[in-house]
């Protein structure tokens, strides 16, 4: 339905709704870019991950003020404010009164290494909410949303696409092409899978120097052509580059050991949760002895003391079918959503 249907037409009252939404496994790249007015913007591309994700379901409560919206389990605040705005936009759209209602949240993910967890919580709202007034929104919109709720976003609302994403704007600076090149990514976790306060993380230094731009500009270059050529090399490359430079905040201690363990396993590189100690090693799919590479690389993760978790590629192929060994994967280490 759209805008223009007739206030009559609104939802009905105790109407419910679903909504979900996938997470990530952290960046590919992230730093500041230009955007097309030449401006210094921060920006992300996101490593897209099957399985995991967020379940919302709304209620709505009818005769209740619009902003009077409980979440379950308490605390989530972010999905909370998430559910107010989305309320209020639906209601816009319909030309209706809006009301408050009852937000119900269930997930697998893991809270703080950087895979979304929050970011997934509030698409899943929106598109529960959307869902209780009979409507879909655009990506854009709930981009927008999302933003206002969290004050930065990840792109997950716009599916698996690789975009250079404005995450404090909420907007698309870039689509880099249909999918990522093939790559097989053996996950896990730094410092022990403890989870990250994004808040404290300090500032990079001389944000908007023009070294960094330069750097930021040529992997945004590096990356666009990986995506046009299909090419795993050039990804990790990328990958491992930027997740190089986000060491000036994060400072994993394990990360000299990760790069190392990659080039031992004849991995393409390397790649991090900008904002967590989610990581992962990546992995051409048509080298020769890639499962052979592949178990290596895990044991020498384990002998490290770096947890791996799960396995999983950038492209559509069951993991049960394709890596069946891998179906043993474990969880990550931090608290459960």
């Amino acid at each position: 339905m759209t805008a223009t249907t007739r206030p009559s037409e609104a939802a009905a009252p105790g109407t419910e709704g679903t909504g979900r939404a996938a997470c990530h496994h952290g960046e590919i790249l992230q730093g500041v870019f230009l955007d097309e007015r030449r401006r210094p913007v921060h920006g992300l591309v996101t490593l897209p991950m099957n399985g995991p994700g967020s379940t919302a379901r709304f209620a709505h409560r009818p005769g209740s003020p619009p902003d009077e919206v409980t979440v379950t389990p308490a605390g989530r605040t972010k999905a909370r404010a998430a559910a107010v705005l989305a309320v209020r936009e639906c209601a816009a759209r319909r030309d209706a009164k809006p009301c408050g209602g009852e937000l119900t949240l269930v997930g697998d993910l893991p809270v703080g290494l950087g895979m979304g967890s929050s970011t997934s919580d509030v698409i899943a709202t929106v598109r529960a909410v959307a869902d209780s007034w009979g409507m879909g929104l655009p990506s854009e919109t709930i981009a927008r949303i999302a933003v206002r709720a969290e004050g930065a976003s990840d792109p997950l609302m716009h599916g698996v696409r690789p975009l250079l994403f404005a995450q404090r704007e909420g907007r698309v600076l870039e689509v880099l092409g249909p999918a990522l090149p093939p790559a097989v990514v053996v996950g896990c976790t730094l410092a022990q899978g403890a989870p990250v306060d994004t808040l404290a993380l300090p500032a990079l230094p001389a944000l908007h120097h023009d070294d960094d731009l330069t750097a930021y500009a040529q992997l945004r270059r590096m990356l666009r052509r990986a995506v046009t050529t299909a090419d795993t090399a050039l990804l990790g490359r990328v990958s491992t580059s930027s997740a190089r430079l986000r060491q000036r905040v994060l400072r994993h201690q394990e990360f000299p050991t990760l790069t190392a363990i990659a080039d031992r396993a004849g991995a393409v590189g390397v790649q991090i949760a900008h904002s967590g100690n989610v990581a992962g090693i990546l992995f051409d799919p048509r080298a020769p002895g890639l499962h052979h590479a592949l178990r290596r690389c895990a044991r020498a993760l384990d002998r490290a003391g770096i947890t791996p978790t799960r396995t999983f590629t950038t492209f559509a192929s069951p993991l049960s079918e394709e890596f069946p060994w891998t179906n043993t994967s474990r969880t990550p280490s931090a608290a459960r959503t």
